[in-house]
């Protein structure tokens, strides 16, 4: 099979909404790593940081979700890990790094929402625990960020910090206790049953830890605990976590 890595993210081109790189031009972004379980808020208080701090905003599970959703639009078991790998070799995948401008394309097709659908979400981990595609994303990921015409850019997803950016400046574990990640993703499912919103974060918790863990914060991962404190607490919580260890960093 030929690696299919350079038909992803087109890392060449600019972050959309930023400007592109200078020729010869500066030092990567700083990285804000943010780790976590389903439910626990990763993706709005990372998105919320990221524009606090004027960085770009990554959403590595996005390219997950497209993936999925390719493999349905083929019509790929996604509990087979060949057809999987086979469905990867043609995956265009583009998704924006600004916080005010959020879109993911698979080809010439606006992803954004229908990466969300409930039948993509029960993909998902099918087509993630196929190692050499977790290999070739976060190779990947690292290029696209590391290419960022921006200061900095927020990264969540599993495994963030241990895997993808495990020599990030700042580390984040973001969790709650289980019934609060369950109410809250509930709260923004409105049109499904919260028992079963409830039941399917378990099953993604469950699929997912055969893969990676995300409940464990690893050596130099702050650990931030929103089980009672809400959004604006969560992400003043992060951001002085960002200050204090970018501050230490600093010698401040």
């Amino acid at each position: 099979m030929t690696d299919p890595t350079p038909a992803l993210f087109r890392p060449g081109l600019a972050a959309p909404g930023f400007p592109a790189p200078a020729e010869g031009s500066a030092s990567a972004p700083v990285i804000v790593a943010i780790d976590g379980p389903a439910g626990s808020g990763k993706s709005s208080v990372s998105k919320a940081t990221a524009a606090r701090l004027g960085y770009g905003f990554l959403d590595t599970g996005a390219a997950y979700r497209a993936l999925a959703w390719h493999a349905l639009e083929h019509g790929v078991d996604t509990s087979d890990s060949t057809a999987v790998l086979e469905v990867f070799g043609d995956f265009d995948y583009a998704i924006s790094l600004d916080t005010t401008d959020r879109w993911v394309r698979v080809g010439g097709v606006d992803v954004t929402t229908a990466i969300r659908e409930p039948r993509v979400t029960d993909a998902v981990s099918g087509v993630a625990r196929v190692g050499a595609v977790r290999q070739a994303v976060n190779q990947l990921f690292r290029r696209l960020v590391a290419s960022a015409a921006v200061r900095g850019v927020v990264v969540e997803g599993r495994d963030i910090t241990t895997v993808v950016f495990p020599d990030a400046p700042v580390r984040i574990l973001l969790t709650a206790a289980p019934e609060v990640r369950a109410a809250r993703r509930s709260a923004e499912l409105t049109d499904q049953d919260a028992a079963k919103v409830a039941a399917a974060l378990h099953k993604r918790d469950a699929a997912d830890s055969t893969v990676v863990d995300f409940l464990t914060a690893a050596p130099g991962v702050e650990v931030v605990d929103s089980t009672h404190l809400d959004f604006e607490q969560t992400v003043d919580a992060v951001l002085n976590v960002v200050d204090s260890t970018m501050g230490a960093r600093d010698g401040r």
